[in-house]
Order: structure tokens, then sequence, then C-alpha cells
């Protein structure tokens, strides 16, 4: 791609492992709603192109997007209890803001950070933990409806909606990523759930990586590595996206740090 990427959100954890092995490889603009240290703005990003601004600033956006081709929308708020308030502006107005703007600038490309939050509450009572091991078949591939396990899901299934809405009505090709549970090293320990959706740093900067570059239309796939334990599919991603995850949450188990008597 041979137009600017814009990347929002980028201070946070999946901007940094998207930029941590993807630095190079795009001309990146960055945007956060906090100046970003130094240490997490790539050698080779000029600082005009660093951008201090909350995504529902109009002006500020009409100038970050200016001759852009694609955009990583993460920003927002992250957190699985946020209140209402905060989801209501960060993420959904916050989303909105920036398909619209996406539009404005005629950018080619929208790669929204989804969450698993969305269809967390798939995870009922009767399905755990069994759903989080190698031995069972339940599968969740993008085609179910949204079914959030918080407030924080909520936003996330509008912003999915939104995408719907924006590709639709403009053409703009959107993929919505419903990211795992991306941790840096290795899986989480003595977490079934966090080791069935993991999401590792290399495969997250690939998997946005395909984001960037495969042609598509609108989509819905699942951020996760190729763990043996799953509840996700991967067949889109891989499909349509052409995503080939590296890592495996069980190739860590023998790695797992044992409890001292």
């Amino acid at each position: 791609m041979d137009e600017p990427v814009l990347l929002t959100g980028a201070g946070g954890r999946v901007g940094q492992a998207i930029l941590r092995d993807l630095a190079g490889e795009f001309d990146w603009r960055l945007l956060d709603r906090e100046p970003l240290p130094s240490e997490r703005i790539p050698a080779d990003v000029d600082e005009s192109d660093v951008f201090v601004a909350d995504v529902t600033d109009d002006d500020k956006l009409d100038e970050a997007f200016d001759g852009v081709g694609a955009v990583i929308h993460l920003a927002g708020d992250p957190r699985p209890e946020a209140p209402w308030d905060s989801v209501l502006r960060n993420n959904i107005d916050g989303t909105q803001t920036v398909y619209e703007a996406a539009v404005d600038a005629g950018v080619q490309k929208v790669a929204f950070a989804s969450s698993n939050h969305a269809v967390g509450a798939y995870e009922t009572d009767e399905r755990t933990p069994e759903m989080y091991r190698t031995d069972d078949e339940y599968r969740l591939d993008g085609t179910e409806l949204p079914r959030p396990s918080n407030l924080y899901g909520v936003s996330k299934a509008a912003g999915e909606t939104l995408g719907r809405y924006y590709h639709d009505e403009y053409e703009l090709s959107v993929v919505c990523v419903r990211i795992g549970n991306l941790t840096r090293g290795h899986p989480p320990w003595d977490y079934e759930r966090g080791q069935a959706m993991w999401l590792s740093y290399r495969d997250c900067a690939h998997l946005f990586e395909r984001c960037l570059l495969a042609d598509y239309d609108y989509e819905i796939v699942y951020g996760i590595s190729d763990n043996d334990r799953k509840y996700y599919s991967l067949e889109r991603a891989r499909e349509v996206l052409g995503y080939e995850p590296a890592d495996n949450s069980a190739d860590f188990a023998d790695q797992q740090p044992t409890s001292s008597s």
C-alpha cells in the first residue's frame, strides 16, 4: 500500500503490537488522545504524522485523514467494566466519527478493532468450561449475531453494525476483528479461556497487515492465534484475508511455571 495508514489508539497494547513488527512496512500516521512517548513512536515516523486528538474531534480527524488510504481503528475505552457514558462517547460516537471521516477523505479500507466481549454471552454455564478445551467442537465463526457480555461489548457490536452501514451505504471496505486475549511473550497461565482465545503479538501484527493488504467487502473475523484450544473459527480470516497465524498457546504448556510449596 503506497498511501499512508492511519492508526488510531496507537499508544495502546494492540497498536504497539502492530507497530513492533510493521513499523517499517507502511507509511504510518499515528493518533492517540494522549501524547505518545518517544519509545512508542517508530523512528521513521515524522513528528508531523503524530496527532494528539480525541476521535470525536471532527477537525483534527479531517487533518489526520487527509490523503490516507486505510485506517486501523483501535481507539476507545478498552475497559470491560467501562460505564455507559464512556462507551457511548469514546467507542460508539468515536467510531461513527471515524467511519464518517473515512468516507469524507476517500479512504478505501477500515479495519475496526472489535472484541471477544461482543459475543461473550455465548459462553453460557452450560457450555463452559468445556468449550475452552481441545475436545469440544463448538465454534463461533462470525456469522452469529452479537451477544455482548457487558456494555463495552455492546459498544463493539455497535461498531460492527456501523461498519456494515458504511459499507452498504458508501462502499467502504470494512473488516471487524473480534480480538481475543492479546498478551506478549506467552499465553495467560492457569486461565483456560485466555489460552483458548490467545493472540500473540506477532500474529496480531500479521493479522492487521492482512487487513491492510487483502481485498474484501464487509467481514467479521476472529483475532486469535492458531491454538489447539479454540472456540473461535479462523476459517474466514484465512480464506478472506490470507491470515496464517504462527503461534499456538499449546506450545507454551511446558513453560508454565509451577507453584512452589
